[in-house]
């Protein structure tokens, strides 16, 4: 077991060219770190909107054996990337500890997490909660899925098939782009999900105008290594479904799908994943990843799943317990079939109990 000696936080434009060099090897070590969250590219992208720190633990030789790249708003200490990061935990090889309690340090007073990838022994004693994270094993593209897809998931890429020949014959040729950079496509899915936002009560992740221009910054990093990744279907002049993620060597990592809703009944989403999945072998895509989520398409698409939890490093006994009741209030909310406005409110405290 390698154990970390020193922990020191620095700026992520302070990290050396030696500190980066590990980050890669330390990342290419432990394969359960493929996602692109855990890409320095991911960081580097953010920071150019919003300050990135990163606390940098070397082992008894003082050699860099962890990073973990975080914000800092006052005393709390959040993931890189938070609330948009589907992946979070440190860079680490396996048989590394980190010491999650040190980085409560400089007035830091928590490190709140919400996507922590499983099993971590050095978080669990602050997990609250764990929820699957599902993705859909790409391998041998369309074919290959199928061979190992659940019932459900080979009847709705069926179902999809009918539904681009259905889309065709009603509003013109089918386009799909896997991999396209076009700002205006990037504006058109920001634009579809503020809507599905206001129309389900969903805090608005674009509200903050950085969050836009991370996502244009992702759009135009080009790499096979680290990269943004915009896929569109159109059926003639319309826009039917599209989506903006990252990848990361073979992994995508999907995470803004969009569809118009007045072709809702195309179920345009499935026709973009099955183009999508379709496409991975030529794009070099073995796994998409969809990140943690009650939607029912990643439970029928899925072919398997990791874990990811919530919780809060804290000294504070009392700040856990209110989170606890919080958190109890939010699960209350949500398991209510008959009030719906409870579930409005779980949403909002979701945004305050980080």
């Amino acid at each position: 077991m390698t154990r970390i000696a020193s922990l020191r936080t620095v700026a992520f434009d302070a990290l050396t060219g030696a500190e980066l060099d590990a980050w890669h090897r330390l990342r290419a070590s432990n394969p359960a770190l493929d996602s692109p969250y855990f890409h320095p590219g991911f960081a580097e992208a953010v920071h150019a909107g919003k300050p990135v720190e990163v606390a940098v633990g070397r082992d008894e030789r003082d050699e860099v054996a962890a990073l973990l790249p975080m914000h800092r708003e006052g005393g709390v200490l959040r993931p890189v990337g938070w609330p948009g990061a589907d992946f979070q935990g440190p860079i680490l090889a396996p048989g590394t500890s980190f010491p999650a309690a040190r980085l409560l340090t400089g007035g830091a007073k928590r490190f709140a997490f919400d996507h922590l990838l499983e099993p971590n022994d050095d978080f669990a004693p602050w997990f609250e909660s764990s929820r699957p994270s599902p993705y859909v094993d790409t391998t041998g593209g369309l074919e290959g899925y199928l061979a190992r897809a659940s019932k459900s998931g080979k009847d709705n890429m069926g179902q999809a098939r009918r539904r681009t020949n259905k889309a065709e014959k009603q509003l013109g040729p089918i386009r799909f782009a896997a991999d396209v950079v076009d700002e205006k496509s990037l504006a058109a899915v920001v634009e579809l999900k503020r809507g599905q936002y206001a129309a389900t009560g969903a805090v608005d992740y674009f509200a903050r105008p950085e969050r836009v221009e991370l996502l244009t910054r992702l759009l135009h990093t080009r790499g096979t290594e680290f990269a943004g990744i915009l896929s569109t279907v159109h059926a003639g002049d319309n826009l039917l479904a599209a989506h903006f993620g990252m990848r990361s060597g073979g992994v995508l990592h999907w995470w803004f799908p969009v569809y118009d809703p007045q072709f809702s009944a195309l179920a345009p989403g499935w026709i973009l994943l099955r183009e999508l999945v379709g496409a991975a072998p030529e794009l070099g895509i073995e796994r998409i990843d969809f990140g943690r989520g009650d939607d029912e398409y990643k439970r029928r698409a899925k072919t398997g799943e990791v874990m990811v939890a919530q919780g809060v490093v804290t000294r504070n006994s009392a700040y856990r317990v209110v989170r606890r009741a919080r958190n109890s209030m939010m699960t209350a909310a949500k398991q209510s079939a008959l009030a719906p406005q409870l579930r409005r409110l779980a949403r909002r405290l979701r945004a305050y109990n980080r």
